[in-house]
């Protein structure tokens, strides 16, 4: 007889609801340059690297141990997939699991690259390689005997290669965000499926914590 247990935890399921919220005011507010995009980013972050402890010592299904499944088992879910006839799991299935990896390393590539490029355009962030007073104290004490000439050539290489380096970190964060709107879109399309084969609501799972228990495995 199948059974309801309990299967996410509140803080697996705060991580999750609060990294939508997240990455979308973050998505939605990337071409204003805003304050709340950088808050977001830095939640993501935050939440990034609790996902990533908490695979470790979490709770049961919330550990990497649980879903990270090989190759080969995963493509053998897929085929059962396919074919309408998939295992079940408990916790995330290894199509499941493999998102999540995958989700997890697109969101670490687009909040490094988004640092890189607030570290570039505003000195700020963890990422900056000076700060602003640095900076100031550096040209305060220059030599005043050099070359008016050789220091207006050594700022415009500078200038050139700090744009370059902008224009490269932005087209990663711009790409690497894309990407990520296409792995929620197959997200999705994963959660749907499966759940109509399993007769599962993931949904509301991941708001209750609770799933259906047809095999413990």
């Amino acid at each position: 007889m199948n059974k309801e247990i309990r299967v996410w935890d509140p803080l697996l399921r705060i991580f999750h609801w609060g990294l939508v919220v997240a990455f979308s005011i973050g998505y939605l507010t990337g071409e204003e340059e805003s304050n709340l995009h950088i808050y977001a980013g830095y939640i993501v972050m935050g939440l990034i690297i609790f996902r990533v402890l908490w695979g470790f010592i979490g709770t049961r299904y919330a550990r990497f141990d649980n879903f990270v499944y090989s190759p080969n088992t995963v493509i053998q879910y897929l085929k059962g997939l396919l074919a309408r006839k998939p295992k079940h799991y408990i916790g995330h299935n290894p199509a499941g699991g493999l998102m999540v990896i995958a989700m997890l390393l697109c969101l670490s590539v687009i909040t490094i690259s988004g640092l890189k490029v607030y570290a570039i355009e505003e000195g700020l962030g963890p990422l900056a390689a000076e700060t602003p007073a640095l900076t100031i104290i550096n040209s305060t004490y220059a030599d005043s005997d050099d070359d008016e000439e050789s220091e207006h050539e050594e700022h415009e290489n500078g200038h050139d290669v700090d744009e370059e380096a902008e224009e490269f970190w932005e087209e990663i964060h711009e790409v690497s965000s894309n990407l990520m709107l296409l792995l929620i879109f197959l997200h999705i399309v994963g959660v749907i499926v499966s759940g109509r084969l399993h007769d599962e609501h993931l949904v509301k799972a991941m708001f209750t914590g609770k799933k259906i228990s047809m095999t413990d495995t």
